[in-house]
Formats: C-alpha cells, structure tokens, sequence
C-alpha cells in the first residue's frame, strides 16, 4: 500500500508543476515586469493547495499550534529543526505564508521545481564552498532586509540520529537575523522522518507536529552575546519536540 501511495505521491509532485506550467509563466512574468504583487499572490495561493494535497496523498496528518507566536507586519527569520525532505513543505504550509529559504544547491538543478523556489525567494547555497556560503547568507539577509521573512535550517543537513534530538546549530545561519534585527521564530517539527525516511523512502501515513514557538528578540543584542542564541535557540525547540 506505501508503494501505491509513494507512486501517487510522486506523479501528483511533478504532475501538479506540469498541469500548472501557465501558472508558474505567469508569476515568473509579473515578478520580471516588477509586479511582485501578482507574483506573491500565486506563490500564496498554489503552493499550500500543492503541499497540503501532497499531504494528505500520503495519509500524513499535519498539527500546527502557535501560529499566534508569529510577529505581525515585520519580518523575521523562522528557524526549524530538519529531520526530513518533508521539512521544506511542512514549513511552507504551516508558517503564517510560504516564504523563502535557504536551501542546498543540488535543487537548483530539478526542472520546474527550482522556478517554483526561486518565485519563493530561495537562496542555494554550496556546504562545501566556504565563499559561495557567505554570499548566499548575505542574499538571505538583504531579503529579511527587503521586508520578506526567510526560512532556515541551521543544521545545515538533516538530523538522522534518535527521534526527538537534534544537531548543532550554525552561528552563521542567524547572522541573517542579526544583520537585520529581525526576530528569530523557533519552529519545533516532530514526527517528519517516520513519514518516509524511516521507511526505505516509502512515504507512510501518520503525524507530524509543528510547534511555532514565541519569538525572540536580535534588534540591539550585544555582540559578546550573539554568539549564545544559536544554542539557546536549539534548546528551545529540543524541548518542545515529541
């Protein structure tokens, strides 16, 4: 049954970017003629109907709590811990709008879905070229800069270790925060691996919960502290995972 469900997974993926192909046209259009307005209004309304479809082909159930957490009319950097592909749409469905992040480079590469991510505002970056990361970190935080919130998962790779840890927060993730004294918004996503990691990358009903956790605060942080949130910041959400 998992096998018919990954299948019907994929096909409605790559099927829903193909069927919708003058859609993406369209915004990628607007966004070039400087019409971000029209551009955002697709991005807004097509991605979550293609995530949650996604979702709900693979049986997954998606609990959200603390979308009240989320500042209103400012931006800031959500941060989550990353235990699965699945983070990417869990994130650009259960946050207050779909919004850019910082991604790996190699999805620069897939056809339709890198126009989808770049109509998002996201940033490639290369783990293993130590100057093509500083760039991408300073195109994330002219965005924040710009009036966009941002995405990022500041282990930099997905955890694979035991159901409810974590890895080691980067510091130069939250430079983009700091550079803009944006709020960093800690978001705690359990339960994302047992979805099609943990099961021979066969996607498996169950639950996912997302926890969007209180903001907190970067604008006039002393710099002999900054360096102190990316642990307190993991703390945080290792807490509140299942």
């Amino acid at each position: 049954m998992n096998l018919l469900r990954t299948l019907a997974f994929y096909i409605y993926l790559f099927g829903y970017m193909l069927t919708h192909y003058g859609v993406l046209r369209r915004a990628e259009r607007a966004r070039a003629a400087g019409d971000d307005a029209t551009a955002d209004e697709i991005v807004r309304h097509f991605i979550p109907i293609w995530c949650n479809t996604l979702f709900r082909i693979g049986g997954i159930r998606v609990l959200v709590e603390g979308r009240e957490n989320i500042p209103a009319g400012a931006p800031c950097v959500f941060v989550g811990n990353h235990r699965s592909c699945f983070d990417i749409p869990l994130m650009l469905t259960s946050l207050d709008a779909p919004h850019g992040l910082l991604s790996k480079d190699e999805l620069r590469n897939i056809p339709l879905l890198s126009r989808w991510m770049n109509l998002l505002g996201c940033v490639y970056v290369e783990r293993e070229d130590l100057r093509a990361s500083v760039r991408a970190l300073n195109q994330a935080a002219a965005a924040v800069k710009s009036g966009r919130s941002f995405i990022i998962f500041p282990e930099g790779t997905r955890y694979k270790g035991e159901e409810g840890g974590i890895g080691e927060f980067k510091f130069g993730a939250f430079q983009i925060a700091f550079k803009n004294g944006a709020p960093v918004v800690p978001v705690a996503i359990s339960g994302s691996r047992g979805r099609y990691e943990e099961h021979h990358h066969l996607v498996t009903p169950g639950t996912v919960r997302v926890k969007i956790l209180p903001p907190i605060q970067t604008a006039g942080t002393p710099k002999d502290q900054r360096k102190d949130l990316p642990e307190a910041v993991r703390q945080q959400i290792l807490a509140h995972l299942d």
